[in-house]
C-alpha cells in the first residue's frame, strides 16, 4: 500500500538518513522524497513510500518515534506514481482539447496533490460547474455554509485568493481561475502546504490562458 508521509525534522546532517533507517527497519520502502520548506532549522518533507500489507495512518506516528525530534504532520494513503510528471500530461490534454479546458483540470488536478476529489464551482455562488469522481454531492463549507448542493442563499463564498482552508478530517484547496468566475476547490483528508498551493497555482494560471 502506497502512503504519503509528511514529517517536520531538525534541518542537520543525518536526519534525513535516520528517517530512512527506521523506514527500512518497518520494512516500508522509499519510493520519493520531496523536500517542502526549510526555515527555522527545520524541513518539512514529503516521503512516499510502499508500505507492507495494510496498516493505519494513526500507527505510522508511533512507528516512526525512533527518530529525535521527528513530527509525523500527516500521513495518508496515495496513488500517486512517484517520478511521474502530472503537470505536464494535464497540460498537454488541456492544449490537445482547449475547449475542455476546465473540465480536464478538475479531472486531473488531483493527481497533482494527492487529493481525493476536486471541482470548479461558480464564484460566490457556490453552483458547481464541473465535477470529478469522488466529489460528493453536498459540502459544508468551512464557515458552516453550504458550498454546494445545499439551499439556495446558503451558498459559501469561495476566498478571493489562493488559500488552504480547513481542520480535522477535511482539508479545502481554494483557487480563483483568473478570468472564468470559477474556483478550483481540491480536498483530501490532510492539509494542504503552501508549495503545493504554488504548484497548482502555477497550473491554473496556464490553464486559464489555453481555455480562454
Amino acid at each position: 500500500m502506497m502512503f504519503r508521509l509528511r514529517v517536520s525534522l531538525p534541518d542537520r546532517p543525518g536526519a534525513l538518513g535516520q528517517v530512512a533507517r527506521v523506514l527500512g527497519t518497518l520494512g516500508a520502502d522509499i519510493l520519493q522524497v520531496t523536500v517542502l520548506e526549510r526555515e527555522g532549522g527545520r524541513a518539512v518533507d514529503d516521503f512516499t513510500v510502499s508500505w507492507p500489507g495494510v496498516t493505519d495512518t494513526g500507527s505510522i506516528g508511533d512507528r516512526l518515534s525512533a527518530v529525535p525530534g521527528l513530527n509525523v504532520e500527516a500521513a495518508w494513503p496515495t496513488r500517486e506514481i512517484p517520478g511521474c510528471t502530472p503537470d505536464y500530461d494535464l497540460l498537454r490534454h488541456v492544449a490537445a482539447d482547449p475547449g475542455r479546458a476546465f473540465a480536464t483540470l478538475v479531472d486531473a488536478a488531483p493527481g497533482l496533490v494527492g487529493a481525493g476529489w476536486a471541482v470548479t464551482v461558480r464564484s460566490g455562488t457556490g453552483e458547481v460547474v464541473h465535477r470529478s469522481w469522488q466529489a460528493p454531492e453536498t459540502l459544508e463549507g468551512p464557515a458552516g455554509a453550504t458550498a454546494w448542493g445545499g439551499d439556495e442563499g446558503t451558498a459559501w463564498t469561495a476566498p478571493p485568493r489562493p488559500a488552504v482552508l480547513g481542520s480535522g478530517g477535511r482539508h479545502l484547496m481554494s483557487l480563483p481561475i483568473p478570468g472564468a468566475d470559477l474556483h478550483l476547490v481540491l480536498a483530501r483528508d490532510a492539509a494542504f502546504h503552501r508549495a503545493e498551493l504554488d504548484r497548482v497555482v502555477r497550473v491554473v494560471e496556464i490553464v486559464a490562458i489555453v481555455g480562454r
